[in-house]
């Protein structure tokens, strides 16, 4: 098992729940501070986000942080170098589109993801029946291909996802890009009790889990949560480190009280 999965299964085997935040790279000068302040809350991997000019999946936060980011001038090769002079101790996972995976051949972009210490690609616009040459790029370069489901997609494809996620799989909450939600609805439980029937990888639920209380009803049902456009909405309000890594410790309080 590579560092995602690792971490993934320890985590489920004891019953802790997943808490997984997600950051933009480069959103702001000292970005990486956000990342070291996640780990000190308690995150057991980071999502951190490659700004893409054109990301389908993300909702207005999301978009409006790698716009900043890109408007500051962050690339992917930056956002890397920033990464690797790091050494944070939890799994760090890259999410972004399939265009900059694919651009210069999924081997390159694999092998840059690995060489800077990522352990964990997260691609939401690469369907399952075309991810081959990603998903061996990533098993040649040791990273775990993170696979999403959503309440649309087919019990067929659920099984197949299931099948081939690695690290863990994400379960889509809503049909809908991301962003915070007022609550959660019964199409994300669902999904995770199907996913849950077909996998022993731990299930984690994203897209629109605002804040603890939500974080806790999730996982009730699943093995940990995905929070991103509630923490990039504050870091896009003036936020820093400090207030961030205080609104994620009490996720990981929250989420630490589901497993007594």
């Amino acid at each position: 098992m590579n560092a995602v999965e690792t971490r993934a299964r320890a985590a489920k085997a004891t019953g802790r729940k997943l808490l997984v935040p997600y950051v933009t790279g480069g959103v702001t000068e000292n970005w990486t501070d956000l990342l070291r302040a996640a780990v000190d809350a308690g995150a057991d991997a980071i999502e951190i986000g490659l700004p893409f000019s054109d990301p389908t999946l993300d909702g207005p936060v999301v978009q409006q942080s790698s716009h900043q980011a890109l408007s500051r001038g962050a690339t992917t090769r930056q956002i890397l170098d920033d990464v690797s002079r790091l050494g944070l101790p939890v799994p760090l996972i890259a999410f972004t589109y399939a265009n900059l995976v694919l651009h210069g051949g999924a081997d390159q972009f694999c092998a840059a993801l690995a060489d800077a210490g990522v352990g964990g690609l997260i691609v939401p616009d690469l369907p399952v029946d075309e991810m081959e040459p990603v998903a061996t790029a990533a098993a040649d370069t040791k990273l775990d291909l993170v696979l999403l489901a959503s309440p649309a997609t087919t019990p067929h494809r659920r099984t197949e996802i299931a099948k081939r996620s690695r690290g863990f799989i994400y379960a889509v909450s809503v049909m809908a890009t991301t962003g915070e939600q007022s609550q959660l609805g019964q199409a994300g439980q669902q999904l995770v009790t199907s996913l849950r029937q077909a996998t022993d990888l731990p299930v984690v639920l994203g897209f629109g889990i605002s804040g603890p209380r939500q974080a806790a009803e999730a996982c009730g049902y699943a093995d940990g949560v995905a929070v991103g456009s509630a923490l990039m909405r504050r870091v896009l309000d003036g936020a820093g480190a400090a207030e961030l890594g205080d609104f994620l410790g009490e996720f990981r309080t929250a989420l630490d009280r589901t497993t007594r």
